[in-house]
C-alpha cells in the first residue's frame, strides 16, 4: 500500500511539473523556448517511467523477475518523445480542441507505450485480458486530454490562485495516470518460462531498481520545480518591468499631449501620435531628425527663447513655457511647453519635449480679458479701461489733456418707444459715427453705459483743437438716423474738463466734466460747454434741489396753477391746463423748467405726475359740485408715465378715487412718444375706450411722422407757441400755422393755439379759423382760487 501512494505521490510531482511547464512554453520565444520543451518533455517522461517502475513493486511475483535493458530504455525514450511532441502542440499562446487533441493522443500514446513496453521489458510471459486493455488505454487518452487543457486553462491568473489550481490538476492529472497504470498492471496475466529461458535476462533485485528509479525520478523532478520556482521569480520581475513599458507606452502613445524624447546629440529618438496633430507633420518626417529642424516652425518672435530654454533643460534643470508654432497647414497654434530632463545615475543622458495644446485655452482668455475691457454692444473701451487709461494718462505726469464726456439728447425717449433692440442699434450708429470723427487723432473713446460716453483726448491737442472735434461729434450725431421707415434725431450735449486745472485725479476730472454737460443740458441740449468753477456751484445748487424736491410732495410744497382755454368767438372758457408749480421754503416759486428736468433725470417724475394728475381731477370735480361750468382739465403726461404698464388702469383708479367723468380728462402727449405707432396706439386706444380725450402737445416741433395723426386716436392738435411767437412777422410762421389749422379741420380733430399774447396774433389765428386760444392774452396761469373767482363766479352768475 505504501508502494501504491508513493507511486501516485511521483505521478502527482510529475503532472504538477507538466502543467507548470505548458504555461511557460506558451510565453517563451526562441532557444528558450526549445529547452523548455526539452526540460519539460523529459520531467514528463521520467515521472511516468518512475511512476510505473514503483507501481510495479505494487504486485508482488514469486519469482525475481529479469529486465532487458534495452527494453527498459526503450520505454524511457519514448515517453519522453511523446512528451516532446505533446507539448510542443499544446505549447501555444492560443489551443484549438484540434491542437489539444492531437497533443492528448500523443501524449496518451506515449505513456501508454512506455508502460507496455516496460512490461515487455520483464523475462516473463505476459497475456493482457483485453477489455481492461482497452481500458487503460482511454484512461490514458483522457487523463491527457484533461491534464493539457487544464495545464492551458489554468496558465494565467494571479500567483496564488493559480498555484492551488495547478496543484489541485496535479492530484487529478497524477490519480487518472496511476488509474491506467494499475488498469494495465489489472489487465496482465503473468507466465512462468522454463529454466533456460529465466537465465537469459539480468537478474536484477525489484525493490531496489524501484527505489533507486524514484529516488532519482524524484530529485530530478525537484530540481525542476525548483529551477521552474527560480525562473518564476525571474519571470514575474521581467513581467513587472514589461507591464511597467506596457503602461508607460500606453502613457505616451496615448496622452493627448505631445511629446517628443531628445538623445544627448540632439536627435530625436521617439515621439506620440499627439505630436504629429500639433504640428501636422508626418510620423515618417520626425525619423532621424534633430530638434532643429522644428526650429523653425516656432514663430519667429519665440525662437531664441525657445532655443535658451531647451538649453536650460539639457542642464537638468526642468523649462515651463508658452510659445506657439505655425501648423502645417498655415494655421497658429498655441502651446504650453514642459523640457524636462532625462536623468540616469545622476547623469542626463535625454530630454522630454510635452507640448500641450492652448490655442482655445488663450483665446477663451483673450475674451475674457476683452469682454472685462469693453462694451459689448458696442466693442469699445468701457468704463473699467477708461479709468485705466485715464489713471495711467495721469500717472505719466502729461502737461495736460481734456476729458469729454457726453450724453445722447432724447435717446431715452426712442429707447422707451422702439424697445431695447432698437435702441441698440442706434447706439451701435452712434458709436461709428463718433469713431469715424476720431479717424487720425490720438482719442480713447468708452462707453460708460447706456448712452453715457466718455472721451480721453491727449496733450497734442490745445483747447481750440479740442472744441473743434466737439463740434464735429455734435454735427455727426445731428444727423438724421433712419429707423422703422422713419427719421429720428437725437442730439449730443458734451461737457470738458482740462487736466490739471479742472481736476488733478481721475474722480475729479469726470466729475467736472460731468457737470459741464448738463449744464449744455440745462441751456437746451445739442452743444458743448467747458468746464468753469461756476457751474460746480451750480451744480451743489442741482443736488440740493434733488434732494429738497424729493421732500416737497411730502411736505405739501408743490401746486397747481390753472391757465384758462377760451373760445375766442365768445369769450367762453371752454376748459383749462393744469400747471405745476414748486413753492420752496426759501427760494420761493421756483419755475417748472428748473425743476421738470431734474424730476425727469431722477425718476421723481412718476411720484410727481401721479399727484399732479390726481389733484387736478379731484380740483375739477370740485368745481363741477360747486355749479360747474362742466369744462374738462388737461393735464401733461411726461414720456416715462406714458410708458409704464397699465397706465390706463393706473388713470381710471385716479378718476374713480376722485370721482371725474373720463370725458372731461384731458391727457396732453407730445410727438416724441408716438415713435413706435404700435405701442402708442394700443395705449392710446385703451385711453380713448374709456371715455378719456387726447391732445398731441407742441404739435410741429417734433420729428415723428404725419401719418400718426391718421393712425392715432387723437382728439386735439395744440400748436407750439414758438409759431405763435413771430407769426405776424415771419410768413413763413403764418404759413405753418395756417396749414395745421387746415389739416386739423380735415382730420375731424379740434385746434388749439398757446402763447398768444397780443391782439394782432389773435386776429391771424382768427382769420384762419382758429377760435380756441390759450395765452396770456386772455390770462397767465392762475391759482384755483383765482380762476374760480375770475371766471367761474361770473359764469355761474350770468347764467352760462
Amino acid at each position: 500500500m505504501v508502494l501504491v501512494a508513493f507511486s501516485y505521490v511521483v505521478a502527482v510531482v510529475a503532472s504538477y511539473t507538466v502543467l507548470d511547464l505548458v504555461g511557460r512554453i506558451s510565453t517563451s520565444k526562441g532557444m528558450f523556448r526549445w529547452l523548455w520543451l526539452l526540460f519539460g518533455a523529459i520531467a514528463m517522461g521520467l515521472g511516468v517511467w518512475s511512476m510505473h517502475f514503483v507501481g510495479m513493486l505494487a504486485f508482488s511475483l514469486n519469482i525475481s523477475v529479469a529486465y532487458n535493458l534495452v527494453k527498459v530504455i526503450l520505454s524511457v525514450v519514448v515517453v519522453i518523445a511523446a512528451s516532446f511532441l505533446a507539448l510542443y502542440v499544446v505549447g501555444r499562446s492560443q489551443l484549438s480542441w484540434r491542437l489539444l487533441l492531437a497533443g492528448g493522443l500523443l501524449l496518451a500514446t506515449g505513456i501508454s507505450a512506455m508502460h507496455y513496453i516496460g512490461m515487455a521489458a520483464m523475462e516473463i510471459h505476459i497475456s493482457y485480458k483485453p477489455f481492461y486493455f482497452v481500458l487503460s488505454i482511454i484512461i490514458a487518452i483522457v487523463a491527457s486530454i484533461a491534464a493539457l487543457w487544464l495545464a492551458f486553462y489554468f496558465r494565467k491568473g494571479t500567483e496564488p490562485s493559480r498555484m492551488w489550481k495547478k496543484l489541485g490538476s496535479g492530484l487529478i492529472m497524477g490519480a487518472a495516470v496511476v488509474g491506467m497504470h494499475y488498469t494495465g498492471m489489472y489487465a496482465a496475466q503473468f507466465q512462468m518460462l522454463d529454466a533456460l529461458d529465466e537465465t537469459k535476462g539480468m537478474f536484477l533485485d525489484q525493490k531496489l531498481l524501484a527505489y533507486t528509479i524514484a529516488g532519482g525520478t524524484l530529485f530530478t523532478l525537484g530540481l525542476s520545480l525548483f529551477g521552474i520556482f527560480i525562473s518564476n521569480r525571474l519571470s514575474r520581475k521581467d513581467n513587472e518591468i514589461e507591464e511597467h513599458e506596457k503602461w508607460y507606452r500606453s502613457l505616451f502613445e496615448n496622452n493627448q499631449d505631445g511629446i517628443i524624447s531628445i538623445n544627448m546629440q540632439y536627435r530625436i529618438i521617439g515621439f506620440n501620435s499627439a505630436v504629429t496633430q500639433l504640428t501636422g507633420l508626418t510620423g515618417e518626417w520626425f525619423r532621424n531628425q534633430t530638434i532643429d529642424n522644428i526650429l523653425p516652425f516656432i514663430v519667429q518672435e519665440d525662437q531664441e527663447r525657445t532655443r535658451e530654454m531647451f538649453v536650460k533643460s539639457r542642464g537638468g534643470e526642468m523649462q515651463t513655457y508658452q510659445t506657439a508654432i505655425i501648423h502645417e497647414q498655415g494655421h497658429r497654434v498655441e502651446l504650453s511647453v514642459i523640457n524636462a530632463p532625462v536623468i540616469l545615475d545622476g547623469e542626463v543622458v535625454g530630454s522630454y519635449i510635452i507640448a500641450k495644446d492652448i490655442t482655445e485655452e488663450k483665446q477663451s482668455k483673450e475674451k475674457i480679458q476683452h469682454l472685462a475691457f469693453h462694451d459689448e454692444l458696442t466693442g469699445m473701451p468701457n468704463r473699467r479701461m477708461f479709468n485705466e487709461v485715464l489713471g495711467q494718462m495721469i500717472d505719466s505726469e502729461a502737461k495736460q489733456f481734456a476729458v469729454m464726456v457726453m450724453d445722447l439728447d432724447r435717446f431715452k425717449l426712442i429707447n422707451d418707444s422702439l424697445g431695447h433692440t432698437y435702441g441698440d442699434q442706434f447706439l451701435q450708429e452712434m458709436c461709428e459715427r463718433i469713431r469715424r470723427c476720431m479717424e487720425g487723432m490720438n482719442v480713447t473713446l468708452a462707453r460708460m453705459g447706456g448712452d453715457e460716453f466718455t472721451l480721453l483726448c491727449d496733450s497734442r491737442y490745445e483747447r481750440e483743437e479740442v472744441a473743434d472735434f466737439a463740434e464735429q461729434i455734435i454735427r455727426a450725431i445731428g444727423v438724421p438716423y433712419r429707423l422703422k421707415e422713419n427719421d429720428f434725431y437725437v442730439t449730443a450735449s458734451i461737457g470738458i474738463a482740462v487736466y490739471p486745472n479742472d481736476g488733478a485725479d481721475a474722480v475729479q476730472l469726470l466729475k467736472n466734466a460731468d457737470t459741464a454737460m448738463y449744464e449744455v443740458k440745462k441751456n437746451g441740449k445739442n452743444g458743448y460747454q467747458f468746464y468753469t468753477g461756476e457751474l460746480n456751484a451750480q451744480l451743489q445748487e442741482k443736488i440740493e434741489l434733488e434732494v429738497e424736491l424729493r421732500q416737497a410732495i411730502a411736505r405739501k410744497q408743490l401746486f397747481l396753477n390753472y391757465q384758462p382755454q377760451i373760445r375766442a368767438g365768445d369769450g367762453q372758457m371752454i376748459g383749462v391746463e393744469a400747471l405745476v408749480r414748486w413753492n420752496h421754503p426759501t427760494k420761493g416759486t421756483i419755475s417748472p423748467g428748473v425743476f421738470i428736468p431734474i424730476a425727469e433725470e431722477t425718476g421723481i417724475i412718476y411720484e410727481m405726475g401721479t399727484w399732479v394728475l390726481r389733484e387736478a381731477c379731484r380740483q375739477m370735480k370740485e368745481w363741477h359740485r360747486g355749479g360747474g361750468p362742466l369744462i374738462p382739465v388737461s393735464v401733461n403726461l411726461s414720456s416715462q408715465q406714458f410708458h409704464q404698464t397699465n397706465l390706463a388702469m393706473y388713470i381710471k383708479e385716479i378718476l374713480e378715487d376722485t370721482g371725474l367723468e373720463p370725458q372731461y380728462l384731458e391727457l396732453e402727449i407730445t410727438e416724441s412718444m408716438m415713435m413706435d405707432a404700435t405701442v402708442s396706439r394700443s395705449i392710446l386706444n385703451e385711453l380713448t375706450e374709456s371715455g378719456i380725450r387726447i391732445s398731441l402737445d407742441d404739435f410741429g416741433t417734433g420729428y415723428s411722422s404725419l401719418s400718426y395723426l391718421k393712425l392715432l386716436p387723437i382728439h386735439k392738435l395744440k400748436i407750439d407757441r414758438s409759431f405763435i411767437r413771430d407769426i405776424t412777422e415771419n410768413n413763413n410762421d403764418k404759413a405753418i400755422v395756417a396749414t395745421i389749422i387746415s389739416m386739423a379741420q380735415h382730420l375731424n380733430m379740434d385746434v388749439i393755439a398757446e402763447g398768444i399774447e397780443t391782439k394782432e396774433q389773435l386776429d391771424i389765428l382768427m382769420d384762419n379759423d382758429c377760435k380756441k386760444i390759450q395765452g396770456y392774452y386772455y390770462s397767465k396761469p392762475l391759482p384755483a382760487q383765482d380762476v374760480e373767482e375770475a371766471f367761474f363766479a361770473p359764469m355761474r352768475a350770468s347764467g352760462s
